[in-house]
């Protein structure tokens, strides 16, 4: 668009320029500028004249307009007849190029003159003005500087002059514009004369100058890397040996206007040492750099210069190792036990790593666990090329022996001694924080208050390998209370952070923590199940998510669930439980839900589901009204029974005690009264004793207040008689059951056949309260219940005569009540 504007003016202003009288080839006005180069932003004045036989402006006054590219500008007043000039002011010109125009205001605008005006602003001074001079054939000399300013709107030239001051030959140099680098060939300097150098740059405007340098070509010469080679000097431990040359291009310097430096790193190390000097260079006499490791192979790499020119590049890597020595210095250890235990033997693992005093002091390096201090096969307990050992130790060891061992020998034992573990676990919480700017972990801990600590042990690994060889492990002593552990950490990967105390005799049980350096969101979310649904109620339950696919540690689970209203609600979930419960949903509805699981790095959304709340239907609300009326009768029956418990009937109806007569006491007062009983005290020795095995049941009612205890004793058994009668065996038994029912046992001094009429009898009363089964109300006696007994062949009963009776005879009876076969008597000459 630019150039389209330019083109018309240029051909306006030809046009205008074209007007003329027919004889008189002059142009019809001419504009006049201050300057037509002139500085950014400054003000520019320019006046306008028209000829006075102009046919444009001839017989007529004319107006005449100003105009900057397409901008109209102010100028002063209109021109009448007499005064055919206008003048116009830019205060600030601030195009870096523009045409500026006159012309006069006819049916159009006629351009009658016009000017380009350039703006712009005068060279800066060239900078940092640079030469090197290039040994490698060709031989030059190369310039550079930094032009400062260099966009000055306007054209500027760049020339580079240097003068040789032994010979004052001098040179200058074009330099085609935009270029600021020049290369001088090797005829127009001398490696040994010093040369004064500059830069000067010109436009419209002015020009700049730049400071002057004076250099001797050779002390801006760089070389180029040299050949190295490097060897094990012999006899020389920690010593290599270095042997150099310079490129062929510049064999021909001197070596004692050289300088060099070497750098070495070990294998494997990434970190080259600072540059070492190199004294006494000579190329026909290897160069000892010594003060190294031993046995240890060295990357070498060596550069150089002459006085105080640029370095070289560094030369290739140059290989070289030490000679090896035995290890020195000690390791650093920790033991602990595996809880694995054989027989006699118990597990333990070894941790070692070198100290800062610890020497490998050659490449293949194995570490030896014994039992014995001294060098040896002997009590080797493990041979290992890592830094960890798992072995079984008999129970009394108290001390086992660490050394290191290479190809030239072994390094002093580091003693071990064997801690037995303690059940007192001294941390009571470990907090980590992760430091994003490196990767590297912060462990701060917290102990209880025992004297007895002397340090402690931190010990870190991943969460998700098993191997010993990956443990990795800290010494702190008892006054740290935290500590800052780095290592090759992955990030969004877990890894135990543990923490054990020590005591002097052992090791406490550790405290430890999951820990990440780096999180993210979790790479998967659980599927969320439903687990039970019922009316207005809903629980969700999910799996836990894999360790390896946390990437952080969870911090919350929240459930977002809502229904066709779009009413979204969010519930919390426990972290451990894994489960929520919906309430107060409606049972028409149709909802969904989704879980989203958050870390410290990121959230994610898992799928989403559908549920609806099925309503209660007529089987569901029968079965809780069956469960809710069985539920009440029992609790009526239960009430019930407890009120009435101690009733008697209700006791005896429901819970009938059954007598045990095995159990009664009856056993008890025999063998008692066995060992008492005298039937005669004025015997001094007491007869054998005989007992019936006929207890008697029951007293008569009519004899209830009558001091029981006055006929025990007694000889007058009558009423005993009677209370036989009235016993349950007897007619008139009413066959009620009473609470208790006293026993008694008929007691002879002699065999039964051979007792006298007088004799007496004692009865053994039973303070039994077992109740006697009881007989139906409607029992009714057989002839055989009443029974008379004969004594002495008279008509008489044994216990008296009954009221009604009859006599009986036994021997019929015996079958139909085969328990009275106890009294029968073999060898008799009497019936009973």
């Amino acid at each position: 668009m630019a150039s389209t504007w330019v083109s018309a003016v240029a051909v306006l202003l030809a046009f205008g320029n074209a007007v003329r009288i027919d004889d008189d080839p002059l142009p019809c006005g001419e504009v006049q500028a201050s300057s037509s180069v002139v500085v950014l932003g400054s003000c520019v004045t320019a006046t306008c004249v028209i000829r006075e036989d102009c046919p444009l402006a001839k017989g007529r006054s004319v107006d005449i307009e100003w105009h900057l590219g397409r901008r109209l500008l102010p100028s002063s007043p209109v021109a009448n007849v007499s005064s055919r000039t206008s003048t116009v002011v830019i205060p600030s010109f601030n195009d870096t190029r523009a045409h500026l125009t006159c012309c006069i205001q006819a049916s159009s605008c006629q351009v009658i003159g016009g000017i380009e005006i350039r703006a712009g602003y005068p060279p800066t001074v060239p900078q940092n003005l640079t030469c090197q001079t290039n040994l490698t054939s060709p031989n030059i000399m190369i310039c550079s500087w930094d032009p400062g300013q260099e966009s000055t709107h306007l054209p500027t030239k760049y020339t580079l002059h240097t003068a040789i001051r032994d010979s004052e030959e001098t040179h200058t140099y074009e330099l085609p514009a935009g270029i600021h680098r020049y290369t001088i060939p090797r005829s127009d300097f001398v490696f040994f004369s010093d040369m004064e150098i500059f830069v000067k740059a010109v436009n419209t405007l002015g020009e700049a100058t730049s400071t002057p340098i004076v250099l001797e070509p050779l002390r801006s010469a760089k070389f180029d890397p040299p050949v190295l080679r490097v060897h094990a000097e012999p006899h020389r431990y920690g010593c290599l040996g270095l042997s150099w040359a310079l490129a062929p291009d510049q064999a021909w310097l001197s070596d004692a206007s050289l300088s060099f430096e070497v750098r070495l790193k070990p294998e494997e190390s990434s970190r080259w040492s600072e540059p070492i000097p190199v004294s006494r260079v000579s190329s026909r006499r290897p160069v000892e750099v010594c003060r190294l490791l031993h046995g240890t192979e060295y990357h070498t790499q060596i550069r150089v210069r002459y006085q105080q020119s640029p370095w070289s590049e560094w030369s290739g890597e140059c290989r070289g190792a030490t000679l090896e020595k035995a290890p020195t210095g000690r390791l650093e250890v920790w033991m602990k036990a595996t809880g694995e235990q054989r027989g006699r033997h118990l597990g333990k693992q070894l941790f070692w790593k070198p100290s800062k005093q610890f020497r490998a002091n050659g490449k293949n390096v194995s570490y030896i666990v014994s039992l014995q201090r001294l060098p040896g096969e002997k009590g080797q307990v493990c041979s290992t090329s890592g830094r960890c050992c798992s072995f079984q130790l008999l129970r009394g060891v108290r001390k086992v022996f660490l050394r290191a061992a290479n190809a030239a020998g072994e390094s002093n034992a580091t003693e071990v001694p064997v801690l037995q573990r303690k059940a007192r676990g001294a941390i009571s919480y470990i907090t980590v924080l992760p430091r994003d700017d490196d990767g590297s972990l912060l462990i701060q801990w917290k102990s209880r208050a025992y004297s007895a600590i002397t340090g402690y042990v931190v010990e870190w690994a991943p969460w998700l390998n098993n191997d010993p060889s990956l443990v990795l492990f800290e010494l702190a002593n008892r006054t740290q209370s935290s500590l800052l552990i780095t290592g090759s950490f992955e990030p969004y990967k877990p890894y135990r952070i543990s923490v054990y105390p020590r005591f002097k005799d052992g090791a406490g049980l550790p405290n430890e923590v999951l820990a990440y350096t780096r999180q993210k969101a979790p790479s998967v979310v659980p599927e969320i199940k439903v687990k039970d649904t019922r009316q207005s109620y809903v629980e969700l339950t999910w799996d836990e998510i894999p360790i390896g696919q946390r990437n952080g540690i969870i911090q919350n689970y929240k459930v977002f669930y809502w229904n066709k209203d779009d009413h979204i609600k969010v519930v919390n979930a426990d972290t451990e439980k894994r489960r929520v419960v919906l309430t107060e949903l409606n049972t028409v509805s149709l909802y969904s839900a989704l879980l989203m699981v958050s870390t410290d790095g990121g959230s994610l959304n898992g799928s989403l589901i559908t549920f609806k709340v099925e309503p209660l239907d007529a089987v569901a609300v029968m079965m809780i009204v069956i469960a809710s009326c069985v539920g009440f009768s029992l609790l009526i029956i239960i009430t019930v029974l407890t009120c009435f418990s101690n009733h008697k009937w209700l006791k005896g109806h429901f819970w009938p005690i059954v007598p045990d007569p095995a159990n009664s006491s009856i056993k008890r007062w025999t063998s008692e009264t066995i060992q008492n009983f005298n039937p005669n005290q004025d015997i001094p020795e007491p007869s054998p004793v005989y007992l019936s095995h006929l207890s008697l049941l029951d007293l008569p009612k009519k004899i209830d207040h009558v001091d029981i205890g006055s006929w025990l004793h007694s000889e007058d058994t009558s009423d005993l008689g009677e209370s036989i009668c009235d016993s349950p065996v007897s007619p008139g038994y009413s066959g009620t059951n009473s609470e208790s029912v006293p026993y008694a046992t008929v007691i002879f001094s002699g065999p039964y056949m051979s007792q006298s009429s007088n004799q007496r009898h004692v009865y053994l009363r039973s303070e039994s309260t077992q109740p006697l089964l009881e007989a139906e109300e409607t029992f009714m006696p057989k002839s055989y219940q009443n029974m008379p007994v004969e004594r002495n062949a008279k008509d008489q009963y044994f216990f008296g005569q009954c009221q009604g009776g009859e006599k009986t005879d036994l021997g019929d009876l015996w079958d139909d009540f085969p328990l009275l076969q106890a009294l029968a008597m073999s060898n008799t000459q009497n019936e009973i």
